[in-house]
């Protein structure tokens, strides 16, 4: 990386989705605001988001993190603006999208095989292959054997092994993630950071990632927007580009702690811009 962001000045400098210029756009989000009531949730948001990029949202809490993937997946509608997902302009729901949630949203009624399957069900795919789909997933997610236990018998970070199976089951162009370890102990937390670089780096799928931690967004990325206070707009675009495949040995490296440090400029700002404006 060429460009040096040593505060929170110059990183609003660095042009928004420079690191996607060359390559075929997945999302774009062009001019989207959103406003609930007198609520100004996201003002402006432009990002381009290439194919087979993991980018990673970060930023204070109320910035507009979830409500930009709620915008993405079709869950809700922009107030303003609009966002294209593989050149189609999202109106609704988009089955295009996968979502994975912080809490599991798994069917307590359906065993392992059958949650993960379950899309494919609705789908109207027949029996056997919806199986053989749903196994080989369960199998990339590190749960082969489990497929007959029921979500009560299975840890968080095994819930959580089952939901991305889930998603991926569907092959989706886009997969999105709202804060899905945010729940789990640190050493269950490393484990499935690392087995989600796997599946990523396997699958080629273009992911969109929220989280408050900027361990978890060095760890992952390929790109780190972080999103200003209230009302959310991108502050910061960085692409990372710590070398894959990444362990947790990564963290020792020099290159790691100097964008970490960069981007603790720019988050400490917005934090403290977002506190002081629930003062006011």
């Amino acid at each position: 990386m060429n460009d040096r962001i040593d505060s929170p000045v110059d990183a609003q400098r660095l042009p928004v989705g420079d690191s996607t210029r060359n390559a075929e756009t997945m999302i774009a989000i062009d001019g989207v605001s959103k406003r609930y009531g007198d609520f100004q949730a996201l003002e402006r948001v432009d990002m381009n988001i290439a194919r087979g990029e993991f980018v990673v949202l970060l930023g204070a809490s109320g910035c507009g993190k979830s409500t930009l993937l709620n915008l993405i997946t079709g869950f809700d509608a922009p107030t303003t603006g609009r966002i294209r997902v593989n050149g189609r302009e999202v109106k609704g729901i988009d089955p295009h999208c996968g979502m994975v949630f912080q809490q599991y949203a798994l069917f307590p009624w359906l065993n392992v095989l059958d949650n993960v399957a379950f899309g494919l069900k609705m789908k109207g795919i027949d029996k056997a292959t919806r199986y053989a789909t749903a196994r080989r997933y369960i199998e990339m997610v590190g749960l082969k054997g489990f497929e007959d236990r029921f979500p009560k018998a299975l840890s968080g970070g095994m819930r959580q092994r089952v939901s991305i199976a889930r998603v991926l089951a569907n092959d989706p162009d886009v997969i999105l993630l709202d804060e899905p370890f945010a729940a789990l102990d640190a050493m269950t937390r490393q484990v499935l950071q690392e087995e989600l670089l796997q599946i990523y780096q396997k699958s080629g799928k273009t992911i969109v990632f929220i989280t408050h931690s900027i361990d978890e967004a060095l760890m992952l990325s390929t790109r780190m927007v972080i999103m200003s206070a209230r009302p959310g707009r991108v502050a910061c675009d960085l692409p990372n580009d710590l070398p894959m495949p990444r362990d947790a040995q990564v963290q020792l490296s020099p290159r790691y702690n100097e964008l970490k440090s960069q981007i603790w400029n720019t988050v400490q700002t917005e934090v403290m811009r977002s506190l002081e404006s629930q003062a006011a």
